[in-house]
């Protein structure tokens, strides 16, 4: 993929100013947001307020991708700046040949049970460039790029300091008995209730006593500001970079009580959620999911406050998106909430696959004095951007290895603005995929591991909701995207992320 020469010098337009300031990052990354499910991109039933009144004060990307489809493979692009037909990661490696690792109960006390196959300790971070330039690093939420006691922790991944969910198994359950502070595990107050635990035999589905087992005294999103908060506090002495990587609003269906009682309020009686379709029972999942929407909206207006409180920030870049597209299962009813208008809003068009419901997400940046107020862009962007654009900033060199673009001049109203000729995707989960985008032209390559070739094409600018393959009629474009899969596309280190329709 093309990408920008080594900058030899940090002398690019503008670029000496902020480097010289050392602005402050925080880069908040929800898990499973999908497109729409905030007000700033035309959500209706959930309250955003802080998330809304950031993109008033910032700029809103309307066509910005994530890495990947899934979680792991997602956050492995961000963190290196590498699309995933490159990347080393590149689906959610449980790392099962250390034995049965998805035994909650044997994990609490085995951590080599927990975590997943962890990134090469030769691959950089965004958190290791960041060092270099005299930042302060540190992530709050999930990792799941290494277990512990392995090379992929956050600690030997170019982060000073990390507190939360090392293993993304482990976030099934917003009342883990354990987190980790560093390589410290840290127990909580809480009692082992293993996520697919139903409700006790011949309980009253109506009674909300009868979910009390699913709600305990330590929630761990509540735990994560405390911790960010202080991290914030704690780097007043130099530049910071802060990768809140929240959980919410993956499943399960849990959110403290006042705020489940504000939306149960909102609207009306429901259906309770009996847990068939994994995770945990709720009494009210509509009411559940819009309140941890909205509590991870209110967490972003503690940042914020914090960062006021600090004197910090006026100085610091705020970058809001989510990993990857709306879940499908589990108590979540995307059609309900209308997660991805005006996308299709059901199994096969969300996360875990690569149509636009899967991988557009949404992307707020605010940035005081540098990004104009109540902006947009069109511009196609990807998570393995990011990685430049924050080196740009900080007055590093853009390494050669990264396939992003910088979308600095973006950020600042500048016309010097390169371009993405494609991005790729490349997926070997939910029987393999791949995907381009170039222009108004989506590529779409599915169930790959049954050993299909054949691409289909859809035009986003008048059929957004890729129903109408007009693959027959554009012969010279699926050319090009074949050329583009087969170029782009480089044949993992791990058997298990093989494509079968290319890499037999």
């Amino acid at each position: 993929m093309k990408t920008l020469p080594i900058l030899l010098s940090a002398t690019l337009s503008g670029l000496t100013g902020f480097a010289q300031q050392k602005p402050n990052i925080v880069y908040i990354l929800a898990d499973d947001l999908g497109y729409t499910e905030i007000g700033a991109y035309g959500q209706k039933l959930i309250e955003t307020p802080n998330l809304d009144l950031l993109a008033r004060n910032g700029m809103i990307f309307t066509q910005h991708y994530c890495g990947s489809p899934v979680s792991a493979p997602s956050r492995c692009v961000l963190l290196t700046g590498q699309h995933s037909g490159h990347a080393y990661i590149r689906g959610n490696h449980e790392w099962a040949d250390r034995g049965d690792v998805w035994n909650f109960t044997k994990a609490e006390d085995d951590p080599n049970l927990e975590g997943q196959y962890p990134i090469a300790d030769s691959l950089k971070t965004i958190a290791e460039y960041l060092k270099t330039a005299g930042y302060r690093t540190g992530i709050v939420g999930k990792w799941g790029l290494g277990a512990p006691n392995s090379e992929g922790t956050p600690n030997k991944q170019g982060f000073d300091f990390f507190f939360g969910y090392n293993c993304q198994r482990q976030a099934h359950t917003y009342y883990p008995k354990h987190l980790w502070r560093n390589n410290e595990k840290v127990l909580l107050n809480n009692n082992l209730v293993v996520p697919g635990t139903k409700l006790a035999p011949g309980a009253d589905t109506m009674d909300l006593a009868s979910y009390a087992p699913f709600s305990q005294k330590q929630y761990s999103p509540a735990l994560f500001i405390d911790e960010a908060s202080r991290f914030i506090e704690q780097s007043d002495n130099k530049p910071f970079f802060l990768y809140f990587a929240s959980t919410l609003p993956h499943l399960a269906l849990q959110a403290p009580k006042e705020w489940v009682d504000k939306y149960v309020a909102k609207f009306g009686d429901e259906k309770p959620y009996l847990g068939k379709e994994g995770y945990f029972p709720s009494r009210y999942p509509h009411a559940t999911y819009a309140a941890m929407v909205s509590y991870l909206d209110y967490q972003v207006g503690q940042l914020i406050k914090k960062l006021k409180e600090t004197g910090q920030y006026e100085n610091t870049l705020i970058i809001f998106s989510s990993d990857n597209g709306y879940a499908y299962n589990a108590g979540c009813d995307p059609a309900w909430f209308n997660s991805f208008a005006p996308f299709i809003t059901t199994y096969g068009w969300g996360k875990g696959f690569v149509h636009e419901g899967g991988i557009r997400v949404p992307m707020i940046a605010s940035w005081p004095g540098k990004i104009k107020p109540g902006s947009s862009t069109n511009l196609i962007s990807g998570f393995y951007d990011v990685l430049p654009t924050l080196c740009e900033i900080t007055g590093l060199p853009i390494p050669a290895e990264t396939d992003g673009i910088s979308f600095l001049p973006t950020l600042t109203g500048k016309k010097n603005q390169s371009e993405h000729p494609y991005l790729f995707w490349d997926f070997p989960e939910y029987n393999g995929q791949q995907a381009v985008r170039i222009g108004p032209w989506k590529g779409l390559r599915l169930d790959m591991q049954k050993g299909n070739k054949t691409i289909r094409l859809y035009n986003l600018d008048n059929d957004s909701r890729e129903l109408n393959d007009v693959s027959g009629q554009h012969p010279d474009i699926v050319a090009k995207i074949l050329d583009i899969m087969s170029k782009e596309h480089r044949k993992s280190t791990f058997s298990r992320f093989y494509i079968k329709a290319v890499d037999n």
